[in-house]
């Protein structure tokens, strides 16, 4: 006992075993295929969207086969039902034929031995049964139970081959039982040989010698059933051939309908690439032929207008540079005359000191804007190349605010600088970043009506961010998105003195552009205006995100006022030193405004300012986090910048 119980356990644990290693290998199966089955499906939906050919095609196979399942499954269903019912009207009527032959026959039979009742029985339902070569009917012959004073029954049951009551259905023999004389019947199956056979079983009521019995002819629906299945065979070939006939005539009209639209479509990409020569091939003279010659007339027509759009920009390039380069000779003859007059205009009267002067401004004017007509000429012939390096870009910015210095004590405006980092090493070209950044604070100033000018930088992982923000006289959406276009001025009544040439912002975008990166402004009238550089920190990068937001804070979260980033660098520059009565001008670190230096990085104090008047301190923010703090999370804001 033992002995079967340990090896009980044992083949338990084996099978225990052998499930899991089955299950293992079946979900690394499943996980294994899955892949190609989500491939797959991708495929398919990718060629769905793309191939309106293949989207036609697949739905017109679709609805076909869906067609025809309905027509197949309604014909098959009718043919059916047709056969059942034929073949149940024959059964009945033979039925009854066969009854009635039965019950003349045991009500004039003369038997009193056992042997010669079986006898009768048997012969007489052989004859019913019909034998030959094939066996038209099959039968069941039982007594009916818990009858009232029967007679001596010397036959209780017979049946054909190895059927039993058993097999007719319940229903049928409680019918019978109850019915009295009426015939009814049921569907059924029977065993016959090592099948089950469909069927129809006719039931009713016989009585010999006193006693009832339960007569069922049993007629077998094989032969329908072949039929039937035949029938769905044929049908169901016939619907598989036509739906691919259906599926090859959809792709054949789809492919000569849908082939033109697709070459157009192929021809238009390569027009939009440049390749201007390219056209359509056009067969016959239907709707698609004249499509075809339409675009093709269409696409002549824009080579055409883009050759004279393009040869009359190149002969205007050429004549801006060639014009520029002739000027330049004359214009230096002019310009040293004008020194000179400009020298020696302490010994002229008024009016010629005057004119003296205005030569001379407008000689420098002059001058500026060639050169900014030449470098516009370089960068149209695709001649501006970049010559970038490693370089700290505070030390550019330093540069720029220096030079800045007499600007902004002309028109009285503060420039305050915030940063965090000590250092920003970027690959760059220098001398075009201090163009980019000289043009942008001077026009800040220049536009700030004597008001601070905040200029914010920070850097990220990809890029550096260099964000000038003035208080000025700002500028509405529509005028920051056409400030980088050549020769435009928000208001062209304004003074020549103001502004320039209108070349330096387009200037400053073309610089942007050799160096990959972002030059974006933000304005709104009577606010200020901001405009933000963005560049990568590797030659070649890619910009994802901006470290500083295009839109100031004070606009984009409520309550924060402009300059809330964080810093650790301050540069202040202001008009009050030449203030007699405002004592020397500082920083608020012991450093003069009138060096144009940049403050030291670490402060003295707790907190570092801000430009907005308020500290904070640098254990607040964790390391290289640009983002402008919430307002809860600020502390309360000062009155003023610094001084």
């Amino acid at each position: 006992m033992r002995w079967l119980l340990s090896r009980a356990r044992i083949w338990t644990r084996r099978g225990l075993i052998l499930v899991l290693r089955v299950s293992r290998l079946v979900s690394i199966g499943i996980r294994q295929i899955r892949p190609g089955l989500r491939f797959l499906w991708r495929s398919l939906l990718k060629r769905w969207r793309r191939s309106l050919e293949f989207r036609t095609v697949l739905t017109t196979l679709l609805l076909a086969v869906t067609s025809f399942a309905i027509v197949g499954a309604y014909l098959s269903n009718q043919i059916a039902n047709n056969l059942f019912q034929e073949r149940l009207a024959q059964a009945e009527s033979e039925s009854r034929y066969n009854v009635k032959q039965v019950q003349d026959t045991f009500d004039g039979a003369q038997v009193t031995d056992q042997s010669s009742v079986i006898t009768l029985v048997y012969d007489t339902l052989t004859a019913v049964e019909g034998r030959g070569s094939v066996i038209q009917r099959r039968y069941v012959f039982e007594a009916v139970p818990e009858q009232t004073k029967p007679r001596n029954r010397w036959v209780e049951s017979r049946a054909s081959d190895q059927l039993t009551v058993r097999v007719i259905p319940p229903e049928l023999r409680k019918a019978v039982q109850e019915g009295g004389k009426q015939q009814f019947w049921a569907s059924m199956e029977f065993p016959v040989g090592n099948e089950d056979r469909p069927g129809i079983a006719v039931g009713n009521k016989v009585t010999f010698n006193g006693t009832m019995y339960e007569l069922y002819l049993i007629y077998d629906l094989n032969t329908a059933q072949k039929t039937l299945d035949e029938i769905q065979n044929v049908l169901l070939a016939g619907g598989a051939a036509l739906v691919l006939m259906i599926g090859a005539v959809a792709w054949y009209v789809t492919r000569n309908v849908v082939s033109p639209v697709s070459h157009a479509a192929v021809v238009s990409e390569k027009l939009a690439a440049g390749q201007l020569q390219e056209r359509m091939v056009v067969k016959g003279e239907d709707e698609v032929a004249r499509l075809g010659a339409s675009f093709n007339h269409m696409a002549a027509s824009l080579q055409e207008q883009i050759t004279q759009l393009a040869t009359l920009s190149q002969m205007q390039q050429r004549f801006v540079s060639d014009v520029s380069h002739e000027l330049r000779t004359p214009l230096t003859t002019v310009r040293m005359a004008a020194e000179v007059l400009y020298d020696a205009r302490e010994d002229f009267d008024p009016m010629n000191k005057r004119s003296a002067e205005l030569l001379y401004n407008q000689v420098e004017r002059f001058q500026s804007l060639l050169s900014d007509l030449l470098e516009i000429s370089r960068f149209d012939a695709g001649a501006a190349v970049l010559d970038a390096e490693p370089q700290d870009i505070f030390q550019v910015l330093g540069q720029v605010i220096e030079g800045a210095a007499p600007v902004a004590e002309e028109y009285g405006s503060e420039v305050l600088l915030h940063a965090r980092e000590k250092s920003i090493i970027v690959e760059m070209d220098s001398r075009r970043i201090d163009r980019i950044l000289r043009n942008l604070v001077l026009n800040a100033l220049e536009h700030g009506e004597g008001r601070p000018v905040h200029i914010s930088v920070a850097a990220n992982q990809d890029a550096v961010a260099i964000a000038v923000r003035d208080h000025g006289i700002g500028m509405t959406p529509t005028e920051a998105a056409r400030v980088f276009d050549r020769f435009w001025r928000a208001d062209p009544a304004r003074a020549r003195t103001t502004g320039g040439s209108g070349l330096g912002l387009s200037i400053a975008a073309e610089d942007t552009k050799l160096h990959n990166g972002w030059l974006q402004a933000w304005g709104r009238k009577g606010v200020g205006s901001n405009f933000r550089l963005t560049l990568p920190l590797r030659q070649g990068g890619t910009i994802l995100k901006s470290p500083l937001q295009l839109e100031p804070a004070e606009f984009a979260v409520s309550g924060i006022e402009p300059g809330a980033v964080l810093e650790r660098q301050v540069l202040l520059l202001s008009a009050a030193a030449d203030d007699p009565t405002a004592g020397p001008a500082s920083d608020g670190l012991g450093a003069p405004i009138g060096d144009a230096g940049i403050a030291p990085a670490e402060l003295q104090n707790p907190g570092a300012v801000d430009g907005t008047g308020q500290g904070t301190r640098d254990d607040d923010v964790e390391a290289g986090n640009h983002d402008v703090p919430s307002a809860e999370d600020r502390p309360e804001q000062g009155k003023g910048p610094t001084s």
